[in-house]
């Protein structure tokens, strides 16, 4: 969306947990940025029966509880929430899309110009069929030049339903109006895994199996399930974090250099690590995989109270090719864990001879680079220094990078951007 062209945005699914703590928060980071357009509505559609004011306030709690802003600004928060419409629809009735038609028809007339419409299905995966279907139905995607889908994982529920799903909106869309995204790669420190790797000489030519001893990557979350247990409960932890969230991980932190910034470039290099994933035969499944539950997740609203449904997965893979051969990938999620965080861990090899005294054996460890994604975004770098003082002790300490410390405002309102602060 550019400023300088009006857009729609419909919303599908805005009561639930996703518009509430993703896209809404980031959508009123993008208004303080400016970088929303100048003419922009927001037409927000769900099932549940609720006033304009009473949805307007769940924004407004979601916004300040999740927004890297913080709390909000009252002037500010007033001026984006004008543009914010509720309607409770069912997203099965056909006459639901020719009142979203009509809703597009007169937002146009009003502005006295043609707008992009963008269709964000923000539901559960059930929906996404009939809602395209529907879409189709009413001729709201036949503008291929205006009319954008956005797709939110899991994308179906295994191969045969993702293929389906695909034939679907090959059907009912081009492939230029439709986006398939994951909001973790929209991180910043996801994004800087990039940056870290090719726009500096320092880390690519150790990026390997001859220095590289493993390598970890870890979302843990200290919430349970909240109020998604409808969904979680045919999803569990391998569909909703580990096929999505932890593979786009895998594969930027195993990809191959691209040629260039290109977004199918990018695709591409991440899509060869996938094929490159060794297969794991029925029968060893046991030795490289963990699905836990934690104890109360049974009681939870919505959930069977037999589920055998996972909420901690853990995978050990690993990646055949001429870079990665012999390197153990640990991938692990879960709720309800001790801490929130997500992070990814490179441990490097130890060094092949250690010529110092015996006595620095214990506090000897190896090298260790970590990227945390959150709660605090910032790039660290283990390695190891002598103690000061008249014996050779040896003990490990750190390089940090910080985003907030970089990148960010102090209180004082002057822009910090000292690469120096490592230390």
């Amino acid at each position: 969306m550019t400023p300088s062209k009006p857009a729609i945005l419909i919303i599908l699914g805005s009561a639930g947990d996703l518009t509430h703590r993703k896209l809404l928060p980031a959508l009123y980071n993008l208004f303080l940025d400016q970088r929303l357009p100048e003419k922009l509505a927001i037409l927000a559609l769900d099932r549940k029966s609720m006033k304009e004011e009473q949805f307007h306030n769940s924004l407004l709690e979601g916004v300040n509880e999740f927004s890297r802003r913080g709390k909000v600004e009252e002037a500010r928060w007033d001026h984006f929430a004008r543009l914010i419409k509720y309607k409770a629809l069912d997203f099965t009735e056909a006459n639901s899309y020719s009142q979203m038609a009509e809703f597009i028809k007169t937002q146009e007339e009003i502005w006295n110009e043609p707008a992009d419409h963008i269709f964000y299905l923000a539901v559960a995966p059930t929906f996404i069929e009939p809602i395209l279907n529907h879409l189709a139905e009413t001729r709201l995607l036949s503008d291929h030049g205006r009319n954008r889908i956005v797709i939110e994982k899991p994308f179906g529920r295994d191969l045969k339903s993702a293929i389906h799903l695909n034939e679907t909106l090959s059907r009912v869309a081009d492939e230029s109006q439709i986006f398939r995204i994951d909001h973790f790669l929209g991180k910043e420190t996801v994004q800087n895994i990039l940056a870290l790797r090719f726009a500096n000489s320092l880390f690519e030519p150790l990026w390997n199996r001859t220095y590289i001893d493993h390598i970890q990557i870890t979302v843990a979350e200290q919430i349970g399930i909240e109020q998604r247990g409808a969904y979680y409960d045919h999803a569990g932890a391998l569909r909703d974090m580990l096929e999505n969230h932890l593979f786009q991980l895998l594969g930027m932190v195993a990809m191959e250099p691209p040629t260039s910034f290109d977004q199918d470039e990018i695709r591409n290099k991440k899509v060869d690590v996938l094929h490159a994933i060794r297969s794991i035969p029925r029968d060893q499944v046991a030795e490289v995989a963990v699905r836990g539950q934690y104890s109360d997740y049974r009681h939870e609203l919505d959930v069977h109270p037999q589920s055998g449904t996972e909420t901690f997965a853990a995978l050990k893979l690993f990646v055949d090719n001429w870079r990665w051969q012999g390197v153990p990938f640990y991938l692990r999620t879960g709720k309800r864990m001790a801490q929130r965080m997500a992070e990814i861990s490179i441990q490097f090899k130890s060094v092949p001879h250690r010529s110092f005294p015996p006595s620095t054996t214990d506090t000897c460890l190896p090298n260790l680079l970590r990227i945390r994604i959150q709660p605090d975004e910032e790039i660290t770098l283990q390695f190891q220094a002598k103690e000061p003082g008249t014996s050779f002790e040896l003990k490990p300490v750190q390089m940090k990078f910080s985003y907030k410390d970089s990148f960010f405002k102090t209180e004082s309102g002057s822009l910090r951007n000292s690469f120096a602060r490592y230390f």
